[in-house]
């Protein structure tokens, strides 16, 4: 996406990675990549922490949008991949690209378990410092659902872009279930995305904006 990741490092006094010293490791990493994004693009892009998906289904650790959406989520040493399958598949069907960040314990079955198009970068606790490697870089998602990503939006604003298309006609007092289908049904899935991109960049500063609250 923004050039990342080879190698950082962060203070670590355990020998096993946490979700919490990696998440604020990698977030640095995030926001220094991206605010070399914005000076030299000129385009805007945030960091989301804890997205939604499905309404609060499954919350990946960070999603970055900058028009084009990606998904990294975090598995630490001391996690367990269990959840991971079913977090896999209500991901597959929202983000351009996908990263599994992951501690060196899991890294053989973690390869084994995602596919193939998911980037792959392991956190090491290497001299009291953690230090991240790119093993796979992220390739494009074929598996995105144009509902899915409507999902993303409130309701309110999922019935808003179908009003400027003059497509809200008998879905104004549905549940947001079928204004979503209707939205993905009348707009095709490219330009739901940055429609749905855009929205979440003017609205990142908003209390609540998680789509599951």
């Amino acid at each position: 996406m923004l050039g990342i990741l080879h190698r950082n490092k962060y203070p670590l006094k355990m020998f096993f990675t946490t979700d919490k010293i990696i998440r604020a490791a990698f977030r640095n990493i995030l926001e220094k990549d991206l605010e070399k994004y914005r000076a030299e693009s000129g385009h805007r892009a945030e960091i989301f922490e804890e997205l939604g998906v499905r309404h609060g289904a499954a919350r990946i650790d960070f999603a970055v949008i900058n028009g084009a959406m990606y998904g990294y989520e975090i598995k630490s040493d001391r996690d367990t991949l269990e959840r991971l399958p079913e977090q896999m598949n209500e991901y597959n069907a929202v983000f351009d690209k996908l990263t599994l960040v992951v501690g060196k314990r899991h890294l053989h079955d973690a390869i084994n378990l995602v596919p193939d198009w998911w980037g792959v970068i392991v956190a090491k606790s290497e001299d009291q410092k953690i230090t991240f490697y790119t093993i796979r870089e992220p390739e494009k998602n074929n598996e995105q659902k144009g509902v899915s990503i409507a999902r993303l939006l409130w309701r309110e604003e999922a019935l808003q872009i179908l009003e400027e298309k003059n497509k809200a006609q008998g879905v104004r007092s549905k549940t947001r279930d079928v204004i979503y289908k209707k939205l993905a049904d009348v707009i095709d899935t490219h330009t739901l995305k940055k429609r749905v991109a855009d929205t979440l960049l003017i609205s990142s500063s908003r209390e609540g904006w998680r789509s599951g609250a």
